[in-house]
């Protein structure tokens, strides 16, 4: 199992930017807590930032038979990228939408998610311990997708027995 963790804009000042609102710890902290935890249990973990949409995009789009769940900070393109929005969209794995912050308690602007439609849920306001939340739910989703694969396999099975 493989899980790709991409990360939106600004994330890479995390540490220096606003800690009243996002903490003291940086993006590399975060990761290495992610890291951890995905060595743990036996799962592949891969992490990318940028502060460009279409890299984003591009991103979203390699993971197309390359990993088996995206978790996603889009960060300020929560709010406004439809191209973020239908790349996760099209390729059709589980993903987590993820903010340190608690959205709904800011600004107006940021309770709308144009990327939470098309992900399986989303997880916010935790700080970096919301990274911690959606990796054991990125985990429970895709057990639960291997539980089916292992079913569907074993009726078909039977099936031509």
């Amino acid at each position: 199992m493989k899980i790709m963790v991409i990360q939106g804009p600004n994330l890479n000042m995390l540490g220096l930017r606003e800690q009243n609102i996002y903490g003291p710890m940086k993006l590399e902290q975060i990761h290495e807590q992610m890291r951890g935890f995905a060595q743990q249990n036996g799962v592949e973990i891969e992490f990318f930032q940028s502060n460009l949409e279409g890299e984003l995009v591009d991103k979203i789009q390699e993971c197309l038979g390359d990993a088996d769940g995206i978790i996603i900070n889009p960060a300020a393109y929560t709010h406004t990228s439809i191209a973020i929005r239908d790349a996760i969209a099209a390729v059709s794995l589980p993903a987590i939408e993820v903010h340190i912050s608690n959205v709904y308690a800011r600004e107006e602007f940021r309770k709308k998610s144009l990327v939470a439609p098309v992900c399986a849920g989303q997880i916010a306001g935790f700080g970096p311990f919301s990274y911690h939340l959606a990796m054991v739910a990125m985990l429970q989703i895709l057990n639960e997708i291997k539980a089916m694969k292992d079913m569907q396999q074993q009726q078909q099975g039977q099936q031509q027995a």
